[in-house]
């Protein structure tokens, strides 16, 4: 029963998830909203601004996210605007924080951003699983091409539009 009081108290004087209130007043020009749900922290960003508020969250102490644990990409459908949403899932092993950064894409001639690489060398392989996937390019990476389709593969299959059977 004891463990059970301090295990609480543990998660109050410790939270999971970051106090994003430095961020909202430093990044109010790229920070579109910020969702607080089921415990969980997502900002929504706009692409304009992402490579300084990356390394603003990797190197501000009180936040330290010092591991990209996983960039996912959302097809959201080819009569969405808009269409791609691109989501990076990040860890700080010192604060024991999770925060995800979330950057919608309108269509395929605009899915692009720029690469974290420089800030995460795990951005590398993530970075080329969403190319691989969805299409959405990375700016000045290092070496975007396929990562699990072969190389002269046409398309990209997890769009909506990719069709079920293949080309």
């Amino acid at each position: 029963m004891s463990e059970n009081i301090e295990q609480t108290h543990s998660v109050k004087k410790h939270p999971r998830y970051a106090d994003v209130s430095l961020i909202r007043k430093r990044f109010n020009g790229t920070v579109q909203q910020i969702i607080e749900a089921a415990g969980e922290v997502t900002l929504i960003v706009r692409r304009e601004g992402l490579e300084e508020l990356m390394a603003f969250l990797r190197a501000e102490p009180s936040l330290r996210f010092n591991y990209l644990s996983d960039i996912g990409g959302v097809d959201l459908g080819e009569f969405a605007s808009p269409r791609f949403a691109v989501a990076y899932q990040l860890y700080s092993l010192v604060h024991n924080h999770r925060l995800r950064v979330k950057v919608y894409l309108k269509e395929e001639d605009d899915a692009h951003l720029p690469t974290m690489f420089k800030l995460w060398k795990t951005a590398n392989w993530l970075e080329r699983e969403v190319y691989d996937m969805f299409g959405v390019k990375f700016d000045n990476h290092p070496d975007l091409r396929r990562i699990l389709m072969p190389a002269d593969y046409d398309g990209y299959p997890l769009r909506k539009d990719f069709p079920i059977k293949g080309y």
